[in-house]
Parts: structure tokens; sequence; C-alpha cells
């Protein structure tokens, strides 16, 4: 009797322990979508592909509490906004409306296009309508630059997928989703800060929310070339080496690559999926920033030709040297935000990259970090051509969830997708995969495993992370990173004369133990412009020039330093500057103010450049 007794209540127990393992599993929590989309993978060459581009006007609607997405006890709305419905009948309710919502330009961000959104962080709605003629034998891709942070995307009420991270391109396969006509596209996007976020929780930049970048529809055929890479050879400047990859696993596929002005054709065939091969070619014009060379690239795929322009050269380290094309370069750089150069908003087209990069190329830079995260692709693009090279980093920034599996698989997938958008960007010399971040195992595990996935992606590039030195004593800095061996390039931040005592500069030394060449990625000090003082008094131009002036005078002791790129270009907006008649809101350590107007510490690095562009001859 008890042996059946217990049988019995087993059995029950097995039975409630289903039905909720059964409920668990048909009931998402807040963080999952509905259901799982697969990851389309990343198309590079986007501007010289077929396109239809969808920037313009798009409704939105503000979401405070998530609403549009979840019921209202918390588990995913079947009649969510992304259904974009209109009442059938009179009685039937429906509390949204995206075509009696406002509009907003797109790409832009939330923060400067309304002002209640200003310090807003959460989801906001965006709809976008637009016809469409299908063509049979042709794919679509839904292709976004960037949004920040999280979005879920769907295409006529179904969902499309989901990407996470606000800085690096995304694209998703839309063929079997679009009508003959009239589509509409609706996109949750949110920019709350989270602990597990790359970025995290804390970082001094302004957290614009939105569609930041451009939105295509990118058209091809059913079958196309999906990434390639072309890059030169290190131990023969003569040999380019080509890499292509199909989006189908096939072989026996034939693609052209030709160079017209290097008198080059050479064909491939594909092997599931895969092209690689050496290509041969004679009196190659190196890329520099004094000769800025890009050749005409055409790669033909079944009577297709899909157009680049690429440079060529060859970056390395020696000892305490930065070579490129095997000559010693300084790095007369200059740190920059993607912010607008009159008065704030996310960078987003080619007018903004010039103007930047110009102010830069007139500091006598021809070197820019661009921080803290992927920009734009018109940044890197257009400083190719100007002749200025980059540094490009993920925002893996401060303080990072290091021990969180997914935190380091977000890292991984940024740092990925910004390699493979721009792989053939002969400009960007340096890949970099953090900043200022603790000394401590779990990061070096983390980010050892970053380094190792960069320079498997790419081994023509350096890699490197900007450090921060430790202090010893009121004097005395050392650099003690256990990265040092991970890295090609030993960078640093260090704000001597600002988070410390002015006084001190002349008794200051900076000892960095490493063989290897030295980066001061940011230096310098904050100062509004048109305020004027004593050296000694803080937030004055004289203050802030004193501080690079003092500052280059330890640096010219510093054996194997190779470049500077401080902090920064133009005042940025910030949360965390809340100096009120100071700061306002602004970082004030740009060289401009956020309006462009030069302040005194830009003709001291200009004065410094000149003299380092004259010695590097």
């Amino acid at each position: 009797m008890i042996i059946v007794k217990s049988i019995i209540l087993l059995m029950i127990i097995l039975f409630i322990h289903n039905k909720l393992k059964k409920r668990i599993e048909i009931e998402p929590s807040r963080n999952e979508l509905p259901c799982e989309i697969e990851k389309t993978p990343q198309i590079n060459n986007i501007l010289n592909r077929n396109k239809i581009c969808l920037n313009g006007k798009w409704n939105y609607i503000i979401d405070v509490q998530d609403v549009g997405y979840y019921d209202y006890r918390m588990n995913p709305n079947k009649k969510g906004f992304f259904k974009n419905e209109k009442p059938k009948y009179p009685e039937e309710l429906i509390e949204y409306d995206f075509d009696k919502s406002p509009e907003m330009e797109i790409p832009s961000d939330w923060n400067t296009k309304d002002e209640k959104l200003f310090f807003y962080e959460g989801t906001v709605w965006f709809k976008k309508t637009f016809n469409y003629n299908k063509k049979s034998e042709i794919k679509a891709f839904l292709y976004f630059g960037a949004v920040n942070y999280e979005s879920i995307v769907y295409v006529n009420q179904n969902l499309v997928g989901r990407h996470i991270g606000g800085f690096t391109p995304f694209n998703f396969d839309i063929t079997d989703k679009l009508n003959e006509g009239e589509n509409f596209i609706v996109i949750k996007v949110n920019n709350q800060r989270k602990s597990e976020n790359i970025p995290s929780l804390i970082f001094d930049w302004w957290n614009y929310g939105g569609i930041t970048r451009d939105v295509y529809i990118i058209e091809t055929d059913n079958i196309f070339i999906q990434y390639y890479s072309l890059f030169l050879d290190k131990n023969s400047q003569n040999n380019i080496l080509f890499n292509g990859e199909l989006n189908l696993n096939i072989s026996d596929k034939i693609i052209e690559v030709s160079i017209p002005e290097l008198k080059v054709k050479q064909k491939f065939t594909s092997i599931n999926g895969k092209f690689s091969g050496v290509i041969k070619a004679n009196d190659i014009i190196l890329w520099s920033p004094e000769n800025p060379k890009l050749y005409n690239i055409d790669l033909i795929f079944d009577n297709k030709t899909l157009k680049d322009e690429i440079g060529f050269r060859i970056i390395e380290t020696s000892g305490k040297k930065i070579l490129l094309n095997g000559k010693p370069i300084f790095l007369r750089g200059i740190s920059i935000h993607e912010e607008k150069y009159n008065g704030g908003g996310r960078v987003n087209c080619i007018e903004d990259a010039r103007k930047l990069l110009g102010w830069a190329k007139e500091l006598g830079c021809n070197y820019v970090r661009l921080a803290h995260y992927p920009h734009n692709e018109y940044m890197v693009r257009e400083a190719e051509k100007m002749g200025i090279m980059a540094w490009s980093e993920i925002p893996v920034y401060w303080g990072i969830s290091w021990v969180n599996n997914n935190t380091f698989e977000n890292a991984r997938n940024q740092l990925t997708d910004m390699i493979r958008r721009d792989i053939n960007r002969v400009n960007i010399i340096i890949w970099s995969i953090a900043n200022e971040t603790p000394k401590i195992n779990e990061r070096d595990i983390f980010l050892s495993k970053l380094a190792e996935q960069a320079r498997y992606l790419d081994s023509t590039r350096l890699i490197s992370m900007a450090m921060q030195p430790k202090r010893v004593n009121r004097y005395n800095f050392i650099l003690e990173d256990n990265m040092n061996k991970y890295v090609d390039i030993i960078s640093i931040n260090q704000y001597l004369g600002w988070y410390n005592n002015i006084k001190f500069f002349n008794k200051i030394v900076l000892e960095i133990p490493y063989n290897k060449p030295i980066i001061i990625s940011e230096f310098g000090g904050g100062a509004k412009y048109d305020y004027h003082g004593k050296e000694n008094q803080r937030w004055t131009e004289e203050f802030q020039r004193n501080v690079y002036i003092n500052n280059l005078q330890i640096f010219e002791k510093i054996d194997g330093l190779v470049g500077t790129s401080p902090w920064i270009l133009k005042d940025f907006r910030s949360p965390r500057r809340v100096l009120n008649g100071i700061q306002d809101y602004y970082n004030r350590k740009g060289l401009f103010s956020d309006k462009g107007e030069k302040k005194l510490a830009f003709y001291i690095m200009k004065e410094w450049y000149n003299k380092k562009k004259e010695e590097f001859k």
C-alpha cells in the first residue's frame, strides 16, 4: 500500500513538473522574443550595391512602459504595435495609430529631434510605409547601418529579426516577407542602459537613441558575393591576397577580380562557397597619408559587377617603431566622437564626416582615433580618401560584466561586425578591443579572447587597447598591465595636470616597461571657449593650454613614443558633466567648442604636430 501511494505521489509530482516546464517554455521571459530568428550574415560594401533608400520621414510612438510589446502581465502581446492595425469596425478598441503619430527624419537620434526625448532612455517604435516592385530571382535584404541599442524588426507584421548593439550594421533577408505594392516596416528600438550591455551602465557620452544610420533594401541575385577582402601580402609587395564568400555553400562558381589600372584580371573558383588565392600585380602604388592612392576594383560574378575602391599598404611594428610601408611614422592624431559639428546629435552623413575630418587636417593630423565605438562608414571612407589613418574600437568601456557569457558574445559579435564591414578600408591600421578597463583576471581572460578573435579575422592590422598607468606616488606613474602581451601597441590614457595637481609637472615620471611602440591615446583638460583667466584657473582656455604645454614636454622624454591622440577634437554632450555655466552637459575637453570655435590649446597642438611632421619626413 505504501509503495502504491509513493508511486501515485511521484506521478503527481512528475505531472506538475511537466506542466510547469511546458508553461515556462510557452511563456517567454520579458527579455525573449516570441521565437528565435537565425542571424543573417553581414553583407559588406553596402554603399556600392544595388539598393533602395528608406531614409526620410518615419512615424514614431514613444512607449515608456512597452505596452506595444507586452500585455499587463508582461507576456509578449500578440496584437502589439508591430501589427500596425486599424479598427475594422467602429467599436473595435485599438489604442495606437502610427499614421496619426508624429514623424521623425531618419537617420537621426530622437534626443535632438524631439525635446521631450532629450534625456529619454526606453522604447520608441518607428514605422515606415513604402512601395516595392517584386522581381523574380532577386533577393531583398533590409539593412540598418546602426540602431541604438536593441532593435526588434517586423516587415508586414512578420518578425524578421533582432539586433543588439548600437554601432554596428545588420541585415535581414525579407524576400518572402515583401508584398507587391505597399509594405511597411515596424521597428521597436530601446536604448536603456544595462549592466550586461556593451557598453555597460556608465559611459561618458550621450546615449543617443534611435535609427542613427542609413536604412536600405539591398537587392541581390539568389547567389551573390556576400563578403570579400583584398590586401597586400606582407612578404611580397607584388602579391594581393584575395578572400571571398558566397551566400550559399556551393562549389565551382567563378568570380573574376579586375583591377584595370594594374592590368589585373584573375579568376577564382569557389569551394564550399569560399574563394581564396593570390593576385599577381606589378608596380603597385602604396597608400599613405601623403599619397592616399585607391584602385578601382571590379568583382565580376554571374555577369554582374560589384565595384569598390581599395588601397594597399603594409602596417607593422619593429621594436618600438610603427612602420608604414617599411618606414617609421609618427601618428599625429586626435580622438573624435561621432557627434555633429554644430551643436550635437549623431553624425550620419558625408557632410558631417568631411567637416570633422577637415578640422583634424587643419590641426595637422594624419591619424584619428574613432572613439569609443565603430563610427559610421562615411567617416571611415572619407578619412581614407583624405589620407587619414584610423583607430577603430568597440565599446568595451570601463566596467563590463566580465564573467557573463552573453556579454562576451555581444562584444565578440560587435568586434566581428566592425572588422567585416571595414576589412577593405586601408586607412584603418588599429583595431582596439577596450578602453580604460580594470586590471583583474576576469578582464584579462575576456579581452585576450577578443584579441585572438581580431587576429583570426584580420592578420594585417595592429591590435591595441587604451590602458591606464598606476600611480606609485605623487610624481611617479608606471604602466603594469597583463594585456601588454596581447597587443601590438601600448596605448595609454593619462590626464596629467587635470585629474591631479598641475603644480607637479616638472617632477612627473611616466614609466612604460615594454619593448613595444607607445601611443598616448588620451590626454588633455577641459576649458569653456572664450572663458579666460590665469594658467592655474580651471576651465579657462589658459589652463587647458598650460596642460597641453606641460604634457607635451613630458611626452618628448618617452622612449618609443609613436603617436598621440589628445582628448578630444570638439566638445561633446555627456550626462556626467553637470557643472552649470561651464559644462552644461558637455564634456569641455575639446580643442574646438561644440560650435567649432578654436581654443588656445589647438594652436599648441598644431605647432607640435608641425614639428613632428618635419622630424618624420
